[in-house]
């Protein structure tokens, strides 16, 4: 039995296609008298199929040990190529992750949009979302890899713009998939190169490779630069992160999944490159740079924002920099435990906001207050969601920060420095958007919040339950020290970073009205932060400017010196024809005369120049 479930792991990705394509003739409108329910139940219980076959999977390999799946797919002449799933531990328990917080999402879906008329479309999309993060996790192979990652950006862009009668999620979707676009080319020029070079593209094949492997330090270095260029696109790092901000606009069922799992599965990918990108030091200092910066500056924006989905998309921004800084200086186990406690912890938190704004249609956190008593369990949810983010024993992110700092506190201590200033501003920031939330007097928009039906209700206290227990799961897995090997030190200034933000947050003014200071060095403060260090504004005066006056250049010399040309020859060509047309007198002595010039003119010019 054991044997038949791992040979049918091919399955775990299909699963989420197949609930895809069940849910077509409903999304396409061919079935209307049943209403679209009957497409989001059949991709529950898909996705629930997959979240057990998984689990079956998970215990048969961890008793059997790790497994290649190997499924022959082309071979022509010398040519072979195979779909290569990585059965692991570790690849079984994050697929569990994504059908699990994939199952959880959809039922909170149920309620989200329960009267939204394209709902079969949405859990059409989001089986194919699912089928994509699970084959990134599973393949064995970097080709597979690449392909499912752009099959991930498709899936995004298709989810952010899922309202496309409104302009700006149409122009959310458009960036969003630009901007992944520039990190996916430049991982593809990676991709093609390592082909050529190691001569073949699979994982463990290329860890043989990179022992002997003897690249020149250029050709290393650019190799490297170009494989972390796809995982800094997907997750949302400086210069490539101001995608997550503009995908808010999507629904927010698919904003649980992208905050937690999406940007997941390309810090994941970047873990499995990280054997290769040790090549090139110069790459793994580059992902340290990117990492702290992103971390710092992604922290500090949060704290600025009065909408409530991106102020909590930055902190994503921010933890996926402490997962590039662990990858860099070579932890990736620091990095996985991160991602694994994140993942949870966000996902809940998510959940809370959705359940905010479809109660109160309202998503500006100054218009908001006194929810504690009106949505008990929202606030419940958030509450163990922003505990379970933060440096607070015993719960989840508490282990993961706690690791990478012990393993960074000897070589890199200033490295230290940055997750402990994360911690302490994400708490900051959390307690904040509580105080303005779920403390104070009710405002206009959250007079009238009544709790959220159960569709809604239970994935989060699920959630809830789960997140407490992922210190017990930890400790179950292995995964967390002996009390002896613990650095006290480390913990106690973690657990007090957590702590000082906290009690900022909870002590500093807080204007519900927000108003911009009139002193002015505070208040270019407030416009630097508030508008992402003016990210947006730098790309419009430099990149994109220099993009549209090379596209004008271009549109000038393609329409006035190309097709300039074209014409004058099209010109002179008619006007030569319609004057030699009044030289036809119709006397052969005449024609014959004008051969014996021309053949003599063409003699001339021939004798000339050989003199």
């Amino acid at each position: 039995m054991t044997q038949f479930l791992i040979e049918s792991s091919w399955l775990l990705p299909v699963y989420g296609l197949l609930g895809a394509i069940a849910a077509l003739p409903w999304s396409t409108g061919w079935i209307r008298r049943t209403g679209p329910r009957p497409a989001a139940y059949l991709n529950i219980l898909i996705t629930a199929l997959a979240f057990i076959h998984d689990l079956l999977i998970f215990q048969g390999i961890w008793n059997e040990g790790s497994q290649e799946l190997v499924l022959p797919w082309l071979q022509v002449a010398d040519l072979k190529l195979s779909l290569a799933l990585d059965l692991s531990v570790l690849n079984l328990g994050a697929v569990g992750l994504i059908t699990g917080l994939s199952l959880l999402a959809q039922i909170y879906a149920l309620g989200y949009l329960d009267k939204d008329w394209a709902l079969a479309r949405f859990y059409s999309l989001m089986g194919f979302f699912e089928a994509a993060m699970s084959g990134v996790v599973l393949s064995s192979s970097l080709f597979l890899a690449y392909s499912l990652l752009e099959m991930l950006t498709l899936s995004t862009y298709l989810l952010v713009g899922f309202w496309y009668a409104q302009p700006l999620v149409v122009t959310a979707a458009r960036d969003a998939f630009l901007t992944k676009r520039i990190g996916d080319v430049l991982l593809l020029m990676g991709v093609i190169t390592l082909s050529a070079l190691a001569g073949d593209l699979n994982f463990n094949h290329l860890y043989e490779w990179v022992k002997t492997a003897d690249l020149a330090p250029l050709s290393a270095t650019l190799l490297g630069l170009a494989l972390i260029a796809g995982p800094t696109g997907k997750c949302a790092q400086f210069p490539l992160h101001l995608w997550l901000d503009e995908a808010m606009e999507g629904p927010n069922p698919a904003s649980i999944l992208r905050n937690s799992v999406v940007v997941t599965c390309g810090a994941y990918v970047l873990i499995r490159l990280q054997p290769i990108v040790v090549l090139s030091p110069i790459a793994l200092d580059a992902l340290v740079a990117i990492g702290a910066v992103t971390a710092i500056g992604a922290s500090l924006v949060a704290l600025a924002q009065v909408d409530l989905k991106r102020t909590l998309s930055y902190s994503t921004s921010a933890y996926l920099g402490l997962v590039f800084i662990a990858v860099g200086t070579e932890w990736p186990g620091v990095a996985l435990m991160i991602l694994l406690t994140h993942a949870v912890a966000k996902a809940l938190i998510f959940m809370s906001v959705g359940a905010i704004i479809l109660t109160t249609n309202n998503q500006n956190i100054t218009e908001l207050g006194g929810l504690t008593r009106k949505m008990p369990a929202t606030t419940l949810a958030y509450i163990v969601g922003g505990l379970g983010m933060v440096g607070m024993l015993p719960l989840g992110c508490f282990w993961g920060l706690r690791l990478g700092i012990d393993f960074l506190w000897q070589e890199h201590p200033y490295l230290v420095g940055i997750f402990l200033l994360v911690s302490g501003l994400t708490s900051l920031n959390l307690v904040r958007v509580f105080r303005l939330i779920f403390l104070g007097e009710a405002q206009p928009k959250s007079r009238r919040a009544p709790e959220v039906q159960w569709p809604m209700a239970v994935p989060m206290v699920i959630l809830i339950v789960f997140t407490l227990l992922v210190p017990v799961l930890l400790q179950r897995l292995s995964l967390l020290p002996p009390g002896q090997y613990i650095n006290k030190t480390a913990m106690a200034l973690l657990i007090a970073s957590s702590w000082l933000g906290a009690l900022i947050g909870a002590t500093i003014p807080l204007n519900r009205a927000l108003s911009r200071s009139l002193n002015r060095p505070l208040r270019v403060l407030q416009d630097l932060l508030a508008y992402d260090f003016y990210t947006e504004r730098i790309y419009r005066n430099t990149v994109v400017l220099a993009v549209g006056t090379l596209s004008r250049l271009s549109n000038w010399v393609d329409r006035y010196i190309v097709d300039g040309f074209v014409n004058a020859i099209g010109l002179v060509s008619l006007f030569s024809g319609e004057s030699l047309k009044y030289s036809i007198s119709g006397q052969s002595q005449l024609y014959l005369f004008t051969i014996v010039v021309g053949v003599g003119l063409f003699g001339l010019l021939m004798t000339w120049s050989l003199w």
